[in-house]
Formats: structure tokens, sequence, C-alpha cells
């Protein structure tokens, strides 16, 4: 494929992609948007390239039906890790501060995140913002790996830290 058909395929179908991300993306994941349309792009671009485009299919609707798909695997995708950062933590969902379950309250555990060195504090104070590896690794300029360790050794000096506080 060319630049140039690249280009026509973007600027015809730009409105139904981003229309698509718009109504499937969680709106708690807004920071997800630029991941969702360039995957988008690519398995279209992918599939076009083998020849997976039907005759007579509407590009923009191919386009949409994908953007649509990516939307609700980002959708899946991020709860899953929130989730699992939330278990990680001891926290088993947002609880009332009433609740004396044991469990520290998200404001125990970002006071918690601003005791840790900086380098782990920044990677986690963006991880629990909903920030995915790559879009840290981005902000930082620091390679993806890093940012995996960071937030895996990050998330185990806060446990500890969490546990000494009893919280």
């Amino acid at each position: 494929m060319t630049d140039r058909e690249f280009q026509e395929i973007f600027s015809s179908t730009k409105r139904a992609v981003l229309a698509a991300v718009a109504k499937y993306l969680s709106g708690d994941f807004a920071h997800a948007i630029d991941d969702v349309v360039q995957e988008t792009y690519i398995r279209a671009f992918r599939a076009l390239d083998r020849g997976l485009l039907r005759d007579g299919e509407k590009v923009s609707s191919y386009l949409y039906a994908i953007a649509r798909n990516e939307s609700l695997r980002m959708n899946s995708k991020l709860m899953r890790e929130e989730e699992k950062g939330r278990m990680m933590i001891g926290i088993a969902g947002p609880a009332p501060i009433e609740d004396d379950n044991g469990a520290p309250s998200m404001e125990e555990v970002r006071g918690a995140i601003k005791r840790l060195p900086e380098r782990y504090s920044t990677v986690l104070e963006l991880h629990f913002d909903g920030f995915g590896a790559g879009e840290i690794s981005e902000r930082l300029s620091i390679p993806g790996g890093t940012v995996k360790s960071r937030t895996s050794r990050g998330i185990k000096k806060l446990v500890r830290i969490l546990e000494a506080e009893g919280g």
C-alpha cells in the first residue's frame, strides 16, 4: 500500500473510527484512545494487504467494526490491569473509608507511594492513574521493560510499607 493510498483511506475513515472509539471505549480509559486508533489502523492495513476486505464492502464500515472490537479489547485489558493492581496491594475494589476491612484506602496507598524512591513512585503514580506501560515509557523516556520492573518492584515495596503501617 502506498503512502497516498494510506492517506486516502485514513482521511475517508477517521470519522468512523473515532465514532466507534467514542462509543465503545470506556470514558475511564480515555487515555488509551491513541492506542486503540493506532491498533485499528494496523489491523485494518494488515487485512487490506492480505485482501481480506470483501468486494463491495465499505472500508469505513470495516474500520468501524475493527475500532469497535479494539475498543472493547482495550476496555477488558485495562479493567484486568486495574483489578490486578488493586489485588496486588490488597484493595478488592472501591470501599468506603468507614469500611474497616483491613484494606488500605487509595488515599493511604497514594501517601505510601510518595514515600517510595522517586524511580518507583513516578512509575506507580502514572500506573495508578491508568497509564499503560507503553505510555509511561514514553512519558518518562525509559524502556518498557524498565517500566514493568519498576512497577513490579515498586508494588512489592509499597505492600511492605502498607503492611508496616498496619494498612
